[in-house]
């Protein structure tokens, strides 16, 4: 089975959200990767259908989706980034109004909810209506549904923001219980979700793929870029204004920095193993820091 990106492009006036992305995809888990406001959302609509492309196509297995119809669908399961919930249903009521919508027949709908209510650790709080439900819990019932007529691609964007650190990992678990020969794409700004289960990293700039790299060898590119340096506070202030320092740790009454830069920002500096999240901020620190500004 192959996902084709083909040459997709998504004008908004003009404003360009996507540009002439290509890819090819295989049963495997893709962590899409970049700033706010890269493109990530609008990409993910135009695999599902949400949106139209501008120019370009989404092939499976060499067909276009409008040549597959309804078919394409059928291999799709979908969790968008604002999953829209019917508050007074209950998680069960919810699974199968959704069942039938996806055109599931009744007996197989009934099984498929109890199965997937369970493995998303959802079945003791099945009949209690959603509006009481945490956002963890809400979470595991958007990726239940989009389960159920069990798709061979997976699309989820920002599955985990919002919630907090324990529910976090035990969702990256279901992911990856989930994600057994199936193609899944994982949206997030979240770089320690992706690190820990992706098989291929997909980063996004500005509307382009900057990046489509095994897990293996995607950080291979910063290294001698990663310095660490033990410093006082003054001069961790000093280096904070001067260089990209990435993180800062307190010990005692020293700071521990970890600094991006072609050369050594000091003469103790210590070159150090690049990893994931060293990535995405070489690329998008000036952005993010803008967002929080």
């Amino acid at each position: 089975m192959e996902l084709q990106l083909q040459g997709l492009r998504k004008q908004y006036g003009a404003k360009c959200a996507v540009k002439n992305v290509n890819a090819g995809l295989v049963p495997g888990v893709y962590g899409l990767l970049g700033a706010n406001g890269a493109g990530k959302t609008t990409l993910m609509r135009m695999i599902c259908g949400v949106l139209k492309p501008t120019s370009g196509s989404v092939r499976l297995n060499g067909k276009t989706m409008e040549q597959l119809g309804e078919r394409y669908y059928t291999h799709l399961g979908y969790m968008p980034q604002d999953f829209g919930f019917y508050p007074d249903f209950t998680a069960r009521e919810f699974m199968l109004y959704i069942a039938a919508v996806k055109g599931l027949d009744k007996r197989k709908a009934k099984k498929r909810t109890e199965d997937l209510l369970h493995m998303v650790n959802l079945s003791d709080v099945a009949d209690k209506k959603i509006k009481s439900y945490s956002g963890g819990m809400k979470q595991r019932l958007g990726i239940a549904q989009a389960e159920l007529n069990s798709p061979s691609i997976l699309i989820l964007d920002e599955p985990t923001a919002g919630l907090d650190p324990k529910e976090r990992v035990r969702f990256r678990n279901i992911i990856s219980d989930f994600a057994r020969e199936k193609i899944v794409i994982l949206s997030t700004h979240i770089v320690s979700d992706v690190s820990y289960i992706a098989d291929t990293i997909l980063m996004m700039k500005q509307g382009r793929f900057i990046l489509q790299e095994g897990m293996s060898t995607v950080t291979d590119s910063m290294k001698g870029k990663v310095w660490e340096l033990l410093v006082d506070e003054r001069a961790a202030a000093e280096y904070s204004r001067n260089f990209s320092v990435v993180n800062l740790h307190h010990e005692n009454s020293m700071v521990r920095l970890r600094i991006i830069g072609e050369t050594p920002p000091g003469e103790d500096a210590q070159m150090v193993e690049p990893n994931l999240e060293d990535l995405f901020l070489y690329h998008f620190g000036e952005e993010i820091g803008k967002q929080e500004g």
